[in-house]
Order: C-alpha cells, then sequence, then structure tokens
C-alpha cells in the first residue's frame, strides 16, 4: 500500500514546529523535524507578532523537510492560533506586524463597538462568544486609533493566510479560521456585509471563505531554491489550530465532547449546523467551522495558561518541569481555593502567581502558600471550570455526553485529567497529544483524496493513538467544591460564564 508524507506547520502561541506525517495502511504518525520559540514582541507598547521571524523558521523547517525527506513530500499546509491577522497594500506587501490578541487595547475596542451596534444583533448574524480580542473587536480598534492602515489595506489576511501568502504568493481566507474572526455568518459560511459595513470597511479587504482542504498553490520557486524543496503543493488545511485539532479527535458516534486542552482550553461538541438561540448567547457560546461543513459549538476557557505563566515566573528561579510542578501539586490539599481561569486579571498580568493570591485574598479565601498549592488551584479550578461550561452545555444541546476527549497538550497533564474526570462525573479519554498536526496532516490528504470523509479521519487516529482513559472514582469529594466555585465565578462574569 502506497505510503503518504505531508509536512505541517503548526505555530502556536508559545512555539512553533514543523511537523512530518506518514500515511500508510491507514494509519498515521508524525514525527517533529523542527521546533521554534514563538512570542509576541513589544512595539511602541503593544503586543505585536513577528512575521518575519516566523517566516525564518519555517524556511529553516522546509530546510530540515528537503534534507531528510527530499522529494517525497507531497503537501504542506499551515494551522495558526485564530483571531489575529494583517494586511496587504496594494503591491502585496505587508503593513506592519500583525497584533497579538493579549494587547490590551482591544478590551476599550469591544465596550466601543458594542455601544453602537447591539449585542444581542452581533450574536444573531454571527453565532460566536464575546471575547475582546475578536477580531471584529480588533478591527474596530484599528478604527479608532489607526485608520491610515485601513485606508492602505488590500487585502485581510489571518495568520494562517498569511502565511501561506508567503509561501505560495495565494491569497485567500480559509474557513475555519475566518469562523474565529465575529464577522462570519455560520449559515451561510460568508462575510457579514452588515458588520463590515458597521466597521466602515470596504467588503473588497475580504475574500471568500475556502474550504478546509483545499489545494491553494505550490510553494514559490525562489522558496523552493533556497530550502532545497520541491514545489509542492501548498493546502489550506483545517487552518484554525483548533479546527484540525478536532478532525483528530478519535471518536464515533455523537455522545461525546472534546476539550482541546492547551494555553487555551476548546470546550463543546461537534455539532451538524449552528446553535444560535437566546440561551447560547446567554451561556456565551460559540459557532465555529470545522472540517467537512460541522460546527464546532464550544466555549473558549482559558487553559494551561494560568499553569504556563506561573512556570515562566518561577523559572527565573532555575529550571522547572510542568512533570514536576504536577506532581508537587497533587501532593498538596485539596480543595484550599478556586480561582475563575478566565477573569480579566489573567489575561496578561506581570507576576501570575500573584495575580492568583491576590484573587483568593479579595474573594476571601485562603491564599495559597506555596508553588504547589497554587498549581492546584489553578488545576482544580479548571477542572470545575470544565464542569461548569459542560452543565451549561445541556442547556442547550441536550444530546448526552457519555465520554469527554481530551486533545491537546494538555491530555499530557495526568492530573488535570483525573481531576476532569472526578469535577464531571463523565469518562475521560485522552490523546492524541499531538491532536492538532494530525488534523492538519490528515486535512492535507482529504484535499488530495487519500481519505474521503472526516469520519475515516477520525477511524486513521482511532487506530494510530495511544489512548488513555480516567473513570470517575469519587466524584461526589467534588460536588461542595463546585458549589464553592460556582459562588467565586458568579453570574456576572464579563464572559458569561
Amino acid at each position: 500500500m502506497s505510503a503518504h508524507r505531508f509536512l505541517a506547520f503548526d505555530l502556536g502561541a508559545e512555539s512553533g514546529r514543523a511537523v512530518i506525517g506518514l500515511l500508510e495502511g491507514g494509519r498515521v504518525s508524525i514525527r517533529e523535524l523542527h521546533r521554534f520559540p514563538n512570542a509576541p514582541v513589544t512595539v511602541d507598547g503593544h503586543l505585536h507578532w513577528d512575521v518575519p521571524a516566523l517566516l525564518r523558521e519555517v524556511k529553516a523547517g522546509l530546510k530540515v523537510c528537503a534534507g531528510e525527506i527530499g522529494s517525497g513530500i507531497e503537501g504542506l499546509a499551515v494551522d495558526t492560533w485564530g483571531v489575529d491577522f494583517g494586511f496587504l497594500d496594494g503591491r502585496g506587501h505587508l503593513l506592519g506586524l500583525p497584533f497579538a490578541y493579549r494587547d490590551l487595547r482591544n478590551v476599550k475596542a469591544m465596550e466601543a463597538f458594542l455601544r453602537t451596534f447591539p449585542r444581542e444583533r452581533v450574536y444573531e448574524i454571527t453565532g460566536i462568544q464575546f471575547l475582546p480580542f475578536n477580531s471584529l473587536f480588533q478591527l474596530h480598534a484599528f478604527a479608532m486609533e489607526d485608520p491610515g492602515r485601513l485606508r492602505q489595506a488590500a487585502d485581510f489576511l489571518f495568520m494562517p493566510d498569511l502565511m501561506t501568502y508567503l509561501l505560495s504568493g495565494a491569497i485567500a481566507n480559509e474557513a475555519t479560521i475566518a469562523s474565529t474572526s465575529q464577522l462570519i455568518e455560520p449559515r451561510r459560511g460568508a462575510w457579514s456585509d452588515e458588520l463590515i459595513g458597521a466597521l466602515g470597511l470596504s467588503p473588497r479587504l475580504f475574500h471568500a471563505p475556502v474550504r478546509p482542504g483545499t489545494v491553494l498553490g505550490r510553494l514559490l520557486p525562489a522558496l523552493a531554491r533556497e530550502t532545497g524543496c520541491p514545489e509542492i503543493p501548498v493546502i489550506a488545511a483545517a487552518s484554525h489550530d483548533t479546527a484540525s485539532a478536532v478532525a483528530a479527535v478519535p471518536a464515533k458516534g455523537m455522545d461525546w465532547a472534546y476539550i482541546s486542552s492547551g494555553t487555551w482550553s476548546l470546550v463543546g461538541i461537534d455539532a451538524p449546523a449552528p446553535i444560535i438561540t437566546p440561551d447560547s448567547l446567554r451561556l456565551n457560546f460559540t459557532n465555529e467551522g470545522g472540517l467537512g461543513g460541522r460546527i464546532r459549538f464550544l466555549k473558549n476557557v482559558s487553559g494551561l495558561w494560568l499553569v504556563q505563566q506561573c512556570r515562566k515566573r518561577w523559572s527565573a528561579d532555575g529550571p522547572l518541569s510542568y512533570e514536576d510542578m504536577a506532581a508537587a501539586a497533587a501532593g498538596a490539599a485539596a480543595f484550599t481555593a478556586f480561582v475563575d481561569p478566565d477573569h480579566p486579571d489573567f489575561l496578561n498580568p506581570p507576576d501570575m502567581p500573584e495575580a492568583i493570591r491576590d484573587f483568593c485574598r479579595r474573594t476571601g479565601q485562603a491564599v495559597p502558600a506555596g508553588r504547589a498549592s497554587i498549581v492546584r488551584c489553578a488545576l482544580e479550578s479548571l477542572a470545575l471550570k470544565y464542569r461548569l461550561v459542560l452543565e451549561e452545555l445541556k442547556q442547550v444541546s441536550p444530546r448526552p455526553v457519555a465520554a469527554i476527549h481530551i486533545i491537546g497538550g494538555g491530555s499530557r497533564n495526568e492530573l488535570l485529567c483525573r481531576f476532569t474526570a472526578e469535577a464531571t462525573a463523565v469518562k475521560v479519554v485522552t490523546g492524541p497529544v499531538e491532536a492538532t498536526a494530525i488534523g492538519n496532516i490528515l486535512s492535507q490528504a482529504m484535499a488530495l483524496g487519500y481519505v474521503r470523509s472526516p469520519e475515516e479521519i477520525r477511524a486513521i487516529v482511532a487506530a494510530s493513538a495511544d489512548l488513555a482513559a480516567y473513570e470517575p472514582r469519587d466524584p461526589s469529594a467534588w460536588e461542595s467544591a463546585f458549589s464553592r466555585f460556582r459562588e467565586i465565578v458568579g453570574t456576572g462574569h464579563p464572559n458569561g460564564s
């Protein structure tokens, strides 16, 4: 049986990597070729993505691939986080560095836009969760603070669209990444003229969304010569990293939910059509695009960001692994204090451990004394937030949830996975860890006709991945903790929880 190889560039908010994928005999395997850091840079007091640095690292990945694999690659695709974007001018040049979603200018932009355009109407059009960094509000920030750049702009490209353009010269908006913007009408899969008009923008900036699994062009000849790679097809995979990850959930049937767990946690279900109701608005659920025209009905929850930022702060005192942090947290006292992972105080504080302690102090709880207690507080709070979201999900989608699939890097955190099973009283299945890269690779394979459907992709992943399961052992111990957590989170949270 033939073997097919694909190259995936998976760019995350902390790091990026080039991953080679092999599809053979109904199974997929992957190998990391190149990994590199990715972090926003501060320019004039604002956070931006360093696109030239990203392109250098992508070219480095192409060189490694050419050296190790040679001409045997059949396609490449890029996936990234959602909402962030750049502009091209009329000559195809990038107009400044794209803003990073954690830049604080977005908060006031959301407030300003919703003073002029009804919140209920935005949701009726888009079905998208209200978050201050959505592309809609970032564009409004440009209209308020830098209208000159908007006047110069000829093309609007999300981060994976931009990287694809730099690799192939193809200008396109891929559908799953566009769906994160709060500018797409999910019932039609098209841009909202009403919202674009409310921003005062020309519809010509935006391109009709292309389906994931579309061949857009080939690697530019100059890049092929520079890197030693052949002019391989450049494919629009499921370009939003969560869309690729959810495509790789190894599940059958419909009685399951997923948590795509990393810096962010995306908690939701795979739905055949958008769910846009007064209740889904009240609970602030989102309808984003998936492979095969499916809808990712989910809520964005701050994930392991709190733990990652604690590690960053503590690593100044010496090397510290996530495994060591989790092992210490397992031995700390249970249920001493809780935080709301989505509280604005945790968006990007200079000192995350102190932000956690301060939140506990202000809410009248015991203040975690040491590192282990702080990490346990963060992980227990995250598991309880998962339960809260799943209970809200039942209010808008009565479909039973017999299992929760945790995919992505967070699936390696055994303590969090165990906490999630206990807190939700639902079986947790973990893996694959590399769901995003696998989904990217298999959606490329679907583009070239080697895989026939999203269902076949799930079957391939199930046959290939090492999965683990966590059964709830004593969920009753979490009941009083959940009641306390709900009181702390409250009903008036800015994100609607």
